[in-house]
């Protein structure tokens, strides 16, 4: 069976684009970087790729806000290729900028039009600086993401200035919290599962102080999904933060799940 190739964009500051790229042929498929520019000027096209990827860094040097010009740039200058990349059931995903963009270039939370509409924004961390910690996360079972299909907890690292997940409409939440779309959130490791609320935790443990702990989510058909945190970064054992002190063999790390659930995907369709 041919692997899927994945389409892992580059450029402008993007910087984890080799990260991105390794987990996804750890996970089992093709990973080409991709400049953004060879898809808006056609030189490249989207639909060669069975999954998209748009990592971390400093797009732009996040002027203007984090993932706002790259967002404009997908948005205006690639708009109809996206949307049938989206409409066709391709899967996408962003990580901390890559999903600064998603969210502002108005992809994620996103809606069944695919209009490119945006409803939220990454805002600056409560703390006032970048965080750069580990963090646990909680998945929505119910959610129809398929990025986290059948996840309930990992551990992860975030690093960022801007991951307050807000919206200028609060009952945007509910709306959201009911289709499934808020599918991670921060948690305290130390309650038992489930646990995800609405009330904010304290800092550290919700490290931007997102409204109702938001750490991720996904569009209405579970397709798109964009977190804040980086998988990419906990894809074997060694690299957690705890590893000497656990009785855990050398493996493949917590985030991994999540891009063998988007290979499988593809492959089953």
């Amino acid at each position: 069976m041919m692997k899927p190739k994945v389409a892992v964009l580059s450029g402008f500051g993007i910087n984890c684009e080799t990260e991105t790229m390794a987990v996804f042929e750890m996970a089992g498929a093709t990973a080409d970087r991709v400049h953004v520019n060879r898809l808006v000027m056609g030189t490249t096209q989207l639909s060669d790729y069975q999954i998209m990827a748009i990592p971390g860094g400093f797009s732009f040097g996040d002027h203007l806000g984090s993932g706002r010009l790259l967002g404009n740039r997908l948005r205006f200058g690639l708009r109809e290729e996206v949307r049938e990349f989206v409409s066709a059931g391709n899967p996408v995903i962003g990580i901390c900028n890559g999903f600064q963009v998603l969210v502002k270039m108005g992809l994620l939370p996103g809606d069944d039009q695919v209009s490119l509409t945006q409803t939220a924004s990454l805002a600056l961390n409560d703390s006032g600086h970048y965080e750069n910690r580990w963090a646990t996360l909680e998945f929505d079972q119910a959610s129809p993401c398929i990025w986290t299909n059948g996840l309930e907890r990992i551990r992860v690292p975030v690093r960022h200035g801007e991951g307050k997940f807000v919206t200028d409409d609060p009952n945007l939440m509910d709306k959201w919290t009911e289709s499934g779309q808020l599918v991670a959130r921060y948690v305290d490791p130390s309650d038992e599962y489930p646990s995800a609320g609405d009330e904010t935790l304290p800092y550290p443990i919700s490290p931007n102080q997102s409204w109702r702990n938001v750490a991720g989510v996904c569009n209405p058909s579970g397709m798109v999904f964009g977190m804040m945190p980086h998988p990419e970064a906990n894809h074997s054992t060694w690299l957690g933060a705890t590893w000497t002190r656990e009785e855990t063999e050398h493996g493949e790390g917590e985030g991994m799940a999540i891009f063998h659930n988007a290979v499988r995907h593809v492959l089953r369709v």
